[in-house]
């Protein structure tokens, strides 16, 4: 155990240790602004979502996939865009059916499938909400130059190919 001398005291708001100089102490505290930073942008999205339009995220994520496919997705192709498990999407697109924000139906090669899409309804109400989202989402960003923008985005596909690789180490 080094000396307390040896050590540095790196005090963040997501961060307070006292860290020594082997630790992963910048990789941690990356760690931790990356989910404070999700967590903050996120939440402020899932409150403007439900206060304005009474929709959680996860509906209006489900509402975002198809409508990038009008002709529709299985509810497996879904919940891997959307990295949930089938049974959080059953139940979300049960409840946007009965609302007739859905159209589900068998699919025609394999009759085991459902095939789900948007419903007019459900793109004219997913495009308002969308037209909205996209205002937010410019306002919790405003701050950022478009220099800013183009970094954080070239920094966070290194880092999200640096865990890629990882996880592909780690896997048999």
């Amino acid at each position: 155990m080094p000396a307390v001398s040896d050590c540095i005291n790196m005090l963040d708001s997501e961060t307070k240790a006292v860290e020594t100089p082997e630790d992963h102490a910048e990789e941690l505290r990356l760690w931790l602004r990356l989910l404070t930073c999700t967590t903050l942008i996120e939440g402020e999205v899932r409150g403007r979502l439900r206060q304005r339009f009474d929709v959680t995220l996860p509906r209006f994520d489900l509402m975002a996939q198809l409508d990038k496919a009008p002709d529709g997705m299985t509810l497996s192709d879904v919940s891997k865009r959307m990295m949930v498990s089938n049974g959080n999407v059953t139940g979300l697109v049960e409840r946007l059916v009965e609302s007739g924000h859905l159209d589900r139906r068998t699919s025609e090669t394999d009759r085991r499938v459902q095939v789900i899409r948007l419903t007019k309804l459900g793109r004219a109400e997913f495009r308002r909400m969308a037209a909205e989202h996209e205002t937010w989402i410019a306002d919790l960003f405003a701050d950022l130059t478009p220099k800013d923008v183009r970094e954080l985005m070239r920094l966070l596909a290194k880092t999200k190919a640096s865990a890629q690789k990882s996880a592909a180490r780690r896997r048999p």
